[in-house]
């Protein structure tokens, strides 16, 4: 099952291993089944920590638990954890083999505190990039803490509880039966929602911390860019994130960042939090702007978060990006998570054999139809221009693929469905007004961005019509002493490496700034 470089890897993760443990497995006589015996039997024969059973019970075949000797610690995959899940499978045995976790002292404690049981079920397809972190958290959560389970089941293997339970987006989580969550959730995150007294405490926190020298207000690369270059000035330097990557977080290959030939955004989201982390940056995720309290030149500005915290500082650095733009369409906030999608990565798999549609004809939207055109049954790509603005070799490599049908000058005006889930979509030809439906189970949106600026509309920072933040040469915005850099901004380009660079550009103004006052 596995190749003899990834054995030779594995091995030497597995060298980590202290206690013995078992995997107890649940198969029967399908194609997956062998496939998943052939890598435990791989996996096993690379240490003498682990040993294989066949005699599990699980009614979800193929699927296996990771037990401790005479104990359950709660950990069940469903299906055969490739992919990006294989991240997920070598930290669950390492972790249950006694290699200690990652997370924080504190935030160790929070789940060991846990009170009750927690049965979670997670559904997830190999090629989402989202995926992991959820089945990564909820893992840990079951293996420190005795009353949490969690089932880990591949969306694609048991598409009957998929079409049961009405599953059309990945990560899908729930917990003791009921929908949980939907979508990328990091395990604060999931603690936050399950632990409903954390948030509050964490907000009190927060508003205690002393005036920091400068402060990034999301933790993207631009915001990451700022923390390290305001860091290495020896000033006080925080970062307050909703979550910490940005958007990067949701992409998936990444092949034009300088040097890199080629990266997915949770790896470089992964490095860029690693590489601030290298300096004396303090780090609050889970923090979501919401008014901005700017002092007079030359005094400290104020930021109010969601969750009741406040922090202050003498410079700010806003880079809170960009997100998916919604076409606001009737039907669409209706049926998102129920047809209506915005990563093809992630929900494409979901949709195999079936009929989409692809809004937007930029690159983003036709490198999306192209790689759903290969798992897809046909692929409608709608445009509202006469023509794609994509580059034309995505467009020459579209045009050859003979399951797509491309619809130019077209105004979608509504996604149809029966009151569970996608089943259509309605849209006006531009030139002639006719009036058109196309039957289809899926909707995948890809029409651009939108700046995250809602929480400025009352402040004095200037936008522009667009809504993004106007900055000057330096990175800073019509109010002195706050900054902003990255998609937020009026800069052309919304690329990774020019965020980089703006978000580079704001912390040395922040910091001549200072220095000047």
């Amino acid at each position: 099952m596995l190749d003899d470089n990834l054995k030779s890897q594995l091995q030497a993760y597995l060298e980590k291993v202290t206690q013995p443990f078992e995997i107890v497995a649940s198969l029967d006589d399908g194609a997956k089944s062998k496939e998943l015996h052939g890598l435990l039997t791989d996996i096993v024969g690379l240490t003498d920590k682990i040993t294989l059973k066949l005699d599990g019970q699980d009614a979800r075949r193929p699927s296996f638990a990771l037990n401790r000797p005479g104990e359950e610690t709660g950990v069940v995959f469903a299906g055969l954890p490739m992919g990006h899940e294989f991240t997920s499978l070598v930290l669950a045995l390492l972790q249950v083999g006694g290699h200690p976790p990652k997370a924080s002292a504190e935030v160790v404690e929070q789940i060991k505190g846990l009170e009750g049981e927690l049965n979670f079920e997670t559904y997830f397809s190999l090629s989402c990039q989202n995926c992991p972190d959820v089945v990564q958290a909820l893992n840990l959560m079951a293996i420190l803490n005795p009353g949490v389970h969690h089932v880990a089941i591949d969306g694609a293997l048991f598409k009957d509880e998929v079409e049961e339970r009405q599953v059309m987006s990945v990560p899908s989580i729930y917990l003791n039966g009921e929908p949980f969550d939907q979508g990328r959730m990091s395990l604060e995150q999931i603690l936050a929602k399950v632990d409903t007294g954390a948030a509050e405490r964490e907000a009190a926190r927060l508003s205690e911390k002393p005036t920091f020298d400068t402060l990034m207000i999301g933790g993207g690369p631009a915001g990451a860019a700022a923390a390290v270059y305001a860091a290495r000035k020896g000033i006080r330097t925080g970062v307050a994130a909703e979550r910490f990557g940005g958007q990067v977080l949701d992409t998936m290959g990444i092949e034009n960042l300088i040097s890199v030939p080629h990266t997915e955004g949770p790896k470089l989201a992964a490095a860029l939090e690693e590489h601030v982390k290298e300096y004396e940056v303090d780090i609050m995720n889970l923090q979501r702007a919401v008014k901005l309290v700017p002092g007079q030149p030359g005094e400290e500005h104020e930021v109010q978060f969601e969750s009741g915290a406040s922090l202050r500082s003498r410079t700010l650095v806003l880079a809170t990006g960009a997100r998916w733009r919604e076409m606001g369409v009737p039907g669409e906030a209706e049926y998102r998570n129920k047809g209506v999608a915005y990563c093809p990565h992630c929900d494409g798999p979901l949709f195999k054999g079936k009929r989409v549609a692809v809004i937007g004809g930029g690159n983003s939207g036709v490198e999306a139809a192209i790689d759903l055109a290969g798992i897809i049954g046909h692929v409608t790509l709608i445009e509202f221009m006469d023509e794609m603005r994509a580059d034309a070799v995505l467009q020459k490599k579209l045009r050859s693929l003979p399951n797509v049908e491309i619809i130019l000058g077209a105004r979608t005006t509504e996604v149809n469905g029966d009151g569970t889930r996608v089943n259509g979509l309605t849209y006006e030809e531009r030139a002639s007004g006719e009036i058109r439906q196309v039957e289809l189970e899926g909707v995948f949106v890809q029409i651009g961005l939108v700046p995250n600026t809602e929480w400025l509309q009352d402040s004095p920072i200037e936008l522009s019509e667009r809504g993004e933040i106007v900055v000057d040469a330096h990175g800073m915005t019509s109010v002195p002493g706050i900054f902003a850099a990255g998609d937020v901004t009026t800069v052309p380009y919304k690329q990774i490496v020019i965020a980089m660079g703006e978000g580079s550009k704001a912390a040395l103004g922040a910091f001549d700034y200072l220095i000047r006052q």
